[in-house]
């Protein structure tokens, strides 16, 4: 499996920011288009560029963007400056916060908006306004202000923020512990077989694509980590589902990468292959409606609706829920309407 270590400290200099080890099974392939499955919203020309300016080594040595990668070859992106994402600048961007105490705050996020910063979004994220608004946010086993847990950029919904050291520890066990509630609203493609469900997969990077993540099982189950997603349909619409997810894990992509697993694929999730019609006919009045609805939801359709914890403090549990935000409820009506008026 493909290591891959971002964010290293510096030598000589020169700030570490990506190394990768490429597969024993690895085929000659040019080392732009390799860092493009590797590497987030980076463009074929930024990686030239890098190439070209000397910050791409293999084998420690700078090598041009024209290079064959082969099994075994050890990358590294090297830059003058050291990682954005460890740069921190408060920003003043409004937050949406349904619950403050002395201890903690619940903020309900918009689509589009990234938890932290990283490669590609250094500013306007999450973090950038919670420093702004907040003092001495105490940093995660990551270094992230504040932050318990995240959810994707182009997901909406509910996350707490810890505001003091003992909150944090406090609230990243329960998370450990699976005792904290976390429940997702979802568009999928296709009609669920059953009404309800438990998926348990194992999860870790894709071998191939490393901006995805994929289910690992038989005898590759160890290159993922255990994770598990309890799924009940909350409405039919002919050619996607309406489904409810409870988290009982929490890896990255975990519900898109389950629901992918299962064969559906969510709504417009253009990593994962949700962006295409995977299911329905062939009659150009149908592309057109799918289309529209996808202009409507330019995301995947995943909300994280609901989320409970103790309170660190109080002891009491607490449950948050939000509405479904207006970009989904709109594809919702969209569907109901076309389910209403068809012969499915």
């Amino acid at each position: 499996m493909t290591d891959f270590t971002p964010e290293q400290d510096s030598d000589d200099d020169l700030y570490e920011h990506y190394t990768f080890t490429a597969e024993k099974g690895q085929q000659p392939l040019r080392i732009d288009k390799y860092l493009m499955n590797f590497i987030e919203n980076a463009t074929r020309n930024k990686i030239q560029a890098a190439a070209k300016n000397g910050s791409i080594y293999v084998n420690d040595v700078p090598v041009k963007s024209n290079y064959k990668v082969k099994p075994f070859d050890v990358i590294r992106v090297l830059f003058e400056h050291p990682p954005y994402e460890n740069l921190l600048t408060p920003e003043n961007i409004s937050l949406n916060i349904v619950y403050e105490d002395n201890d903690l705050l619940v903020v309900n996020k918009e689509a589009g908006m990234v938890v932290h910063p990283g490669h590609g979004n250094y500013s306007g994220t999450l973090i950038n306004a919670l420093i702004y608004h907040f003092d001495n946010l105490p940093n995660n086993s990551s270094n992230r202000p504040g932050l318990v847990h995240r959810i994707d950029k182009d997901t909406s919904g509910l996350l707490v923020i810890a505001k003091n050291e003992e909150t944090m520890t406090h609230l990243a066990k329960q998370f450990f512990d699976k005792t904290s509630e976390r429940e997702y609203v979802a568009i999928v493609w296709g009609n669920m077989e059953e009404d309800e469900g438990t998926i348990e997969g194992n999860i870790g990077r894709h071998p191939k694509n490393r901006l995805q993540n994929t289910v690992f099982y038989g005898d590759d189950e160890d290159k993922g980590k255990p994770a598990v997603t309890h799924y009940k349909v909350l409405e039919r619409l002919g050619y996607v589902t309406l489904v409810s997810c409870k988290l009982e894990t929490g890896r990255t992509h975990q519900i898109r990468v389950h629901m992918k697993h299962l064969g559906h694929t969510l709504f417009n999730d253009e990593r994962y292959g949700g962006e295409k019609i995977l299911k329905g006919t062939t009659f150009t009045k149908y592309k057109q409606f799918v289309e529209n609805c996808f202009k409507i939801l330019p995301r995947q359709a995943l909300h994280a609706k609901t989320l409970g914890f103790t309170h660190p403090k109080t002891g009491k549990f607490m449950r948050f829920d939000s509405e479904i935000p207006q970009d989904m409820q709109q594809c919702i009506e969209k569907w109901r309407h076309y389910v209403k008026h068809q012969e499915m």
